[in-house]
């Protein structure tokens, strides 16, 4: 009975070892990056659209179909036609030779829109791995926000502590007590609100690779650790590679072969038949062949040749109306990242070292009684709230980098990452 207990105790605690182990597994952003690109349908999708478009392909290869026909006349009829030996069976094949490059300029624009597909692809990939940086930058944001958390904890349960000692020594009133145990409980309760986020957070990066119950984790990672970049005009010279820049070469090709299907078009497409004819009244046969072409092909077709010229033209504008907005996009990206690198450094070599320093100050003046409790917790809101300052601005710094490394389709990385690669490569 006991080794039968012991047995199901082991179990259990196996069990939960298997659980716990992939409840805390650790991914880095590049795990969530190769999760995504297996899973997430946009990407699936690209596939299934290049079938499409090589059906299309196969389609605007074809030439014209060859057409067989039957043709009676002249049959039970009345008078000379009654019968069937005046009938007439005629057995016909006809089609079309197509004029002015017709099958070509098909053949050309189905092709442009399958070499298309690779510069879509790579901007969906470029968006959706943007995607899955900002949702995994969430969760490093949530972590740092808990360890401030902690902190605050620790700072107002210090300030408890030395509330009850002065309190039981007769040198301060119970509502400072009071007082410090209502900041201790709010801390407490930040604390714990952001176990709350961070499983929000968990489950909405999962989210992009289909996973409902995350068992993850994310690596260690100090969001604000922020590497310099280069200058704003070094950057925007990249944006002549940037995939939502190289579409419009590929949309050009495009539009050409469509001009050039639409010109093609201008040229009358000759329609033949030949056949053969058999007389029942003679018992004879005769060739049959015929030979007609529509008039006024090049004026019908003048429509569709000026819109394809107006939409080739159009092209230029467009591109430099989406260049004119990705590289306004870039600079104030590049602006919000170097004004909150600056703000990031400032306050943790200047203005944190010396809120550190006033509040252990406090704390020990508080003791001795030489300073209220009131100075101290000031301080301690002061040195917690600079703190989450930092991050938010930290974060936001993590994001502009996000959304240049997008526009300039360069490696998604967070800034952390490489700032900590580089820490470790001077020790």
């Amino acid at each position: 009975m006991w080794l039968r207990l012991a047995a199901t105790a082991a179990l259990a605690l196996a069990r939960c070892g298997i659980a716990s182990a992939q409840a805390h597994s650790v991914i880095t952003l590049d795990d969530a990056f190769a999760r995504v690109a297996e899973r997430h349908p946009d990407l699936r999708w690209v596939g299934l659209r290049g079938d499409v478009l090589a059906a299309d392909l196969a389609g605007a290869s074809l030439r014209p179909a060859v057409t067989a026909g039957a043709t009676l006349e002249n049959a039970f009829g009345t008078g000379a036609t009654r019968g069937v030996r005046a009938a007439e069976l005629s057995l016909t094949l006809a089609s079309v030779f197509e004029r002015g490059g017709k099958l070509d300029a098909r053949r050309a624009l189905a092709q442009s829109r399958i070499d298309a597909l690779a510069v879509e692809r790579e901007t969906r990939r470029l968006d959706l791995l943007a995607d899955v940086a900002r949702r995994y930058l969430a969760i490093v944001a949530v972590r740092a926000q808990q360890d401030i958390a902690e902190l605050d904890v620790a700072q107002r349960e210090r300030a408890v502590a030395a509330a009850e000692a002065r309190l039981r020594a007769g040198a301060s009133p119970e509502s400072v007590v009071l007082g410090a145990r209502a900041a201790l409980a709010r801390a407490r309760l930040d604390r714990d609100r952001g176990v709350q986020r961070l499983d929000a957070a968990r489950r909405h990066l999962a989210a992009l690779w289909g996973e409902r119950e995350p068992r993850f984790d994310v690596a260690t990672t100090d969001p604000t650790l922020l590497p310099p970049i280069a200058d704003a005009s070094a950057l925007a010279a990249l944006l002549e590679q940037a995939p939502e820049l190289a579409r419009f070469a590929d949309e050009r090709r495009i539009r050409e072969a469509r001009l050039q299907l639409a010109r093609s078009d201008g040229a009358a497409d000759v329609q033949w038949q030949v056949g053969v004819r058999r007389l029942e009244a003679g018992d004879d046969t005769a060739l049959l062949a015929s030979v007609s072409i529509p008039l006024g092909a090049r004026e019908r077709a003048l429509p569709a040749r000026h819109a394809a010229e107006a939409e080739l033209a159009a092209l230029d504008v467009e591109r430099e109306g989406k260049d004119l907005a990705l590289r306004s996009t870039l600079i104030d990206a590049h602006g919000r990242y170097r004004a909150a690198q600056l703000e990031v450094e400032r306050v943790r070599d200047d203005v944190l070292p010396l809120l550190a320093k006033a509040e252990a100050a406090a704390e020990r003046a508080y003791r001795g009684g030489a300073a209220s409790y009131l100075e101290w917790a000031q301080l301690q809101s002061a040195r917690t709230a600079e703190l989450r300052q930092q991050l938010d601005v930290a974060v936001d710094a993590q994001r502009a980098l996000i959304e240049i490394q997008r526009l300039t389709g360069q490696p998604m990385l967070l800034a952390a990452r490489t700032a900590t690669d580089a820490t470790e490569s001077h020790r």
